[in-house]
């Protein structure tokens, strides 16, 4: 009699988001002559801290994510007559706490005007109010710790399934359940848009657009 072969459960495949390089023991210079080396045209991020320099490769998952939180945050931002500048993945240098970092979006919102019409120096300006971060796969580096180091009031995290809001209490962040920015806006209303964005971005805008004005200007 031969038995039958017993049912081997396949591993279910998970989304990658990005591909990661990790390089350690660099000095701020040597983080600069990697960078520098990098083509001016390259599509990748990189996050320096203290030493540890990570170079993330996103892939699709992770752009149209970045993407349709970056949409979410400008209609936010438009329906609720919010002042708004888009620093997009733009390298956010801090030398003096030998820390860099090349977000997938940043957004000055209550410091707006500070820095409407020119670039931003952050020796002397303030850092963005908020900035976003999509990891979908593990990251080597403390992103709370180096963002809380450059002062960024509000943080947001997404990981492919969940949204964490991080705001700044003194020098580390505590986990919100509301954004502080957008304090009418509950969470389910991003995860909705994102699920009805992945079918359909035009319905999503619209669907937000006629919620938002619903609650009127109170």
């Amino acid at each position: 009699m031969v038995s039958a072969a017993p049912l081997v459960k396949q591993p279910v495949p998970q989304p990658v988001g990005e591909q990661r390089v990790v390089l350690r023991s660099l000095t701020w210079q040597g983080y600069l002559a990697v960078r520098q080396s990098l083509s001016p045209d390259r599509n990748t991020r990189l996050t320096y801290s203290q030493g540890t320099l990570e170079i993330t490769m996103p892939l699709e998952i992770h752009e149209f994510s970045a993407w349709l939180i970056g949409r979410f945050i400008y209609i936010l931002a438009s329906e609720f007559g919010m002042k708004l500048k888009t620093m997009g993945s733009t390298t956010l240098d801090r030398e003096m706490l030998d820390r860099s970092s090349e977000p997938d979006a940043a957004y000055y919102i209550q410091n707006q005007p500070l820095v409407a019409g020119r670039d931003v120096d952050l020796d002397k300006d303030p850092p963005p109010d908020l900035i976003v971060e999509v990891d979908i796969t593990h990251t080597d580096i403390d992103k709370l710790r180096l963002y809380a180091a450059m002062r960024v009031p509000e943080f947001w995290r997404y990981n492919g399934e969940v949204w964490r809001i991080y705001c700044l209490q003194q020098d580390h962040y505590i986990e919100a359940e509301m954004s502080p920015t957008f304090p009418k806006v509950p969470k389910i209303k991003l995860y909705e848009f994102l699920t009805v964005a992945r079918l359909d971005e035009m319905e999503a805008d619209r669907i937000l657009r006629e919620w938002v004005r619903s609650l009127g200007h109170s």
